[in-house]
């Protein structure tokens, strides 16, 4: 956890990934991030497995939640609302990832949030936006990739578009999208002392993340097809190739330099000039060639070569791998009494910054007491609403 955001107060009601892997972000740069969530079940990531070694706490949860306090609040209630309005005079932003209107129906409107703080971020995270035919529509991750076109362009050519198995909609045209507006809304507020409202769309974001596909589209008015384009299985020097021990190589040797290197790594000078020639023979010949060596010779021969030509890891070998290991990136994490587990830290490094250390999840209301007494309610108040 860094400092670069000390002193940024953030109200978060989010659930689940697309608002909590934002807050984290920020939450990790230093942002005191608070919680805000039902006295009933909180966030829905709580209580989903699997679960921590010897715990009823979800591992999703802690995979997306350190960093951060909360406080429990009905929302629904006229004292939730004007405990949450008393509260939003010291924090700066609110996030939110409900369906729109929802935030209208709880009295929770930008309008009325302005009232109370005027310098005040929103940041609305849905699946379609705030207007639009779609924008009360229930989606998932997978439905907004539908609908962008992302979805369709994936698989072989000729079969079935295949679902990713990391939610690109959510991370990124929902959750990166939102820190991006926020702190662009915090800069500018920096500036003017303008609040802002932060219309984020899960589909607009991931939509914006072809911007290439569809330049590409609209200058040869042509249409992408699954399995054929140069991103996606269409040419022979970029793509996915089968070895001896039915294990997977990656070759990106898109660049006629990485390309001429593979050939010559291979002893086929012979291919160098088909490296775009869309000849079945071709495919057909680098398939056979990759099947003739196991993974791990592949990955020995290739090792200290300028090719772009990498194995494809199983998810219980990325943290073993040198590289990822070089980085840093897992860590152990967890209560001192139990047994703690590897979960992926914060990937944004700043080697100029004091790194402190990183804070667990919180668990469902931990710190309301702690959070109210800070905002000034008096010992009767707190009892009351915590009831």
């Amino acid at each position: 956890m860094y400092q670069l955001l000390n002193g940024v107060r953030i109200l978060d009601l989010t659930r689940l990934l697309p608002g909590g892997y934002a807050s984290q972000l920020l939450a990790d740069l230093g942002a005191k991030v608070l919680k805000v969530e039902d006295p009933w079940q909180g966030d829905y990531l709580r209580w989903m497995k699997p679960y921590l070694p010897g715990t009823k706490e979800s591992a999703l949860y802690w995979s997306l939640n350190r960093n951060k306090k909360s406080l429990k609040l009905n929302l629904k209630s006229k004292e939730g609302r004007e405990t949450f309005f008393r509260l939003l005079s010291k924090y700066d932003i609110v996030m939110e990832g409900f369906r729109p209107g929802v935030m209208d129906s709880l009295g929770l409107s930008y309008k009325e949030l302005k009232k109370v703080n005027p310098s005040v971020i929103l940041c609305s995270i849905s699946g379609y936006g705030q207007d639009g035919p779609y924008c009360r529509r229930s989606g998932h991750d997978l439905n907004y990739l539908a609908l962008s076109g992302a979805l369709g362009l994936t698989g072989q050519a000729g079969g079935a578009p295949v679902p990713p198995a990391v939610q690109v909609a959510d991370i990124g045209g929902g959750a990166l999208m939102a820190v991006t507006g926020i702190l662009s809304a915090y800069i500018a507020r920096l500036q003017t002392g303008r609040g802002q409202y932060i219309d984020i769309s899960m589909l607009d974001g991931v939509v914006s993340w072809m911007a290439m596909l569809y330049a590409q589209q609209a200058v040869e008015d042509a249409t992408s097809k699954r399995g054929e384009g140069m991103l996606n299985g269409g040419e022979v020097c970029y793509g996915v190739y089968e070895t001896l021990d039915a294990r997977f190589m990656s070759l990106g040797a898109l660049e006629p330099k990485f390309w001429q290197a593979f050939c010559q790594v291979i002893g086929r000078d012979d291919l160098i000039d088909k490296q775009f020639a869309r000849d079945p023979s071709v495919l057909r010949e680098v398939k056979t060639i990759f099947r003739s060596r196991s993974q791990e010779d592949w990955t020995d021969l290739f090792k200290d070569k300028d090719v772009c030509c990498e194995p494809v890891l199983e998810l219980s070998e990325v943290r073993e791998h040198p590289q990822i290991r070089a980085r840093n990136l897992f860590s152990l994490f967890g209560r001192p009494e139990k047994k703690a587990v590897k979960t992926i830290r914060n990937p944004l490094k700043f080697p100029e910054e004091e790194e402190l250390p990183d804070q667990i999840p919180p668990g469902l209301g931990e710190q309301t007491r702690e959070v109210l007494e800070e905002a000034g309610f008096t010992k009767e108040e707190i009892n009351h609403l915590m009831e």
